[in-house]
Parts: C-alpha cells; structure tokens; sequence
C-alpha cells in the first residue's frame, strides 16, 4: 500500500486498533449468539456463519490455496483435526451453551484460556512445566469454578451447574486443544489455512444442522435473524481473521497473543451494556482469580486465534 493511501491505509498499519476491533468482533460474537438464542438455532447460525464467511472469504484465499494446495493434502489429517475443533465444535458448542447461560458468564469462562492452553500442552505436546505455573493454573481454575458455581461451593459439591457453563467449558478446553496443536499445522498462508478450516468446519457442522432441522428448530423468519447470521458472517469471522493476521504480521504472534487477553473484559462489559446483564461479586472475585493466575504462571507465547 501507499505511504498516503487515506484513513483505509492507516487503519491498516495501526496493530493495536487493528487488536482491538478483532477483540471487540469476538466479544460481540457471544453477545450476538446470546442475544439471538430465540431466533437462530445454534447449528444454523454456526453454519451460515461459516458458509457466508467462506463465500467472503475465498476471493481473496483462493490465489493462496492453489498454491497450498499440495501442502494442504499432504497434511489433511492435522488440517482436519483443526479445522473440526475450532470452525465445527467450537462454533456449536458456545452458541448451544448460550440458549442457557449468560454472555457474561460465556466470556469470563473463556478468560481462563491461557492457563489451559498451559495444561493441556503439557498433558498433549508434554511441554515442561514448573511450579509457578501449575500455581497459576490453579488459581485460573480457581476462578473459573467461582464464576460457574456463582460464588456458591454447594452447587459445585452438589452438582447443580448451569448446563450452558458447563457446554463452553467444554468448548473452551476444546479451544485450549487447538490452540496446542495449531503449532503443527502446515506451513502456508494464513488465508489459506483459514479457507481450508472453515471448509472442514462446514463439513462437520452440516449432519448436525440436518439434524437440528429434522427435529424441527428452524430459523425465525425476522430483521433480527438476518442481522445476527450477517453480523456473525462479518465481523468476527472475515474481518477479524483479516485484521488479526495483520496484527501477527505487524507486532508478532507473542504481542498479539497478549492483547487479546482484553477480548473477556470487552465482552463482559457489552454483555452488561446491551444486554442488561449484572456484575456479581463472584464476577468480580472469579476474573480476579484468573488474571492472577495468568499473571503468575505467564502467557503462551504463540496464540490461537478465537472463533
């Protein structure tokens, strides 16, 4: 680009305000998924959101995936894998999790991505660890139960959790997997990495459509279904993708990594803004436990992308 391309090419060249709008994109995404849980089934919106993506997507990947594309089938097994955690169980899994939880729950439990990301690399890839770490993972587990067991110990001691916590836990730990195995996809463009996932992403996430459709939940025929399927489609899965890549190109994988930290906090307080959520002490006391224990057992140094 030009030195003197207009307001387009600052934009461009900026990494942090880049950052923040992809962090603010994927906050939304929870805000959206809870906001429209009444109208758009959670396999429809995630797979329209892929499809609409792709469409976007694929004028720009597709001069990238022709030269991939050896590279690509020659590792399809770790693509698939990848594709399938993070585009086609991580998409369902959060959306359904949200028909029953708050968005202000969802983003606070998906703060405690980097001390998983710590446990399950050392369980998967047997990375080392130390005792600062497993500290801090603790005490990051620490905050994720206080918020799941709304600052009440007998709801963990007699089971009665919220099923929605309890879905984007599982969808987190699914994230924290990828994230681990992200480190030995293929060597090739980010475009094209991004294309090939969504596209096994589809994949996965169409039989479960088919069966959402048969046992009869459909999309609600109104402005507020199109908005939420156009919104999801954009921002938080073309642009932010684009913008992020940016950020890795601009600042470096760790940096970017970093920042992205603040995508919880943005999400908690749109979740309070536009959906009228409330701010509990066991908020307040479970996010402190888990930005503690990030600090204490230190950040990965290579980021996943979220969805």
């Amino acid at each position: 680009m030009t030195k003197n391309g207009g307001p387009l090419t600052a934009l461009w060249s900026r990494a942090y305000l880049l950052l923040t709008f992809t962090a603010l994109f994927w906050a939304g995404n929870s805000i959206v998924g809870r906001a429209a849980r009444d109208l758009v089934p959670p396999a429809a919106l995630s797979f329209w959101r892929w499809t609409l993506a792709l469409a976007l997507l694929l004028p720009l990947a597709w001069p990238h995936l022709k030269r991939d594309g050896p590279a690509l089938r020659a590792n399809w097994p770790i693509v698939a894998v990848l594709g399938a955690l993070a585009i086609g169980s991580f998409n369902i899994l959060l959306y359904t999790g949200l028909q029953s939880t708050t968005a202000l729950n969802s983003m606070l439990i998906q703060s405690a991505q980097p001390a998983l990301i710590l446990v399950v690399g050392a369980l998967v890839m047997k990375d080392g660890t130390n005792v600062r770490q497993i500290t801090g993972v603790l005490i990051s587990l620490a905050g994720v139960l206080m918020i799941i067991g709304r600052g009440d110990p007998q709801m963990l001691i007699a089971l009665r959790l919220n099923i929605g916590d309890a879905i984007i836990g599982v969808a987190v730990v699914l994230w924290a997997l990828y994230s681990v195995l992200l480190r030995r996809r293929p060597p090739v463009h980010p475009l094209s990495f991004l294309a090939a996932s969504i596209i096994v992403g589809i994949i996965v996430i169409a039989p479960v459509y088919a069966f959402e459709l048969w046992s009869g939940k459909r999309i609600v025929a109104a402005p507020g279904s199109a908005l939420a399927i156009a919104y999801v489609s954009v921002f938080p899965s073309f642009l932010a993708y684009l913008f992020f890549n940016r950020g890795v190109d601009l600042i470096g994988s760790a940096a970017t990594g970093q920042y992205m930290n603040v995508m919880p906090l943005m999400g908690a307080g749109l979740a309070m803004l536009f959906l009228g959520e409330t701010l509990h002490l066991f908020h307040i006391g479970g996010l402190a436990l888990i930005v503690t224990g990030i600090l204490v057992a230190g950040r990965p140094s290579q980021p996943a992308v979220q969805s």
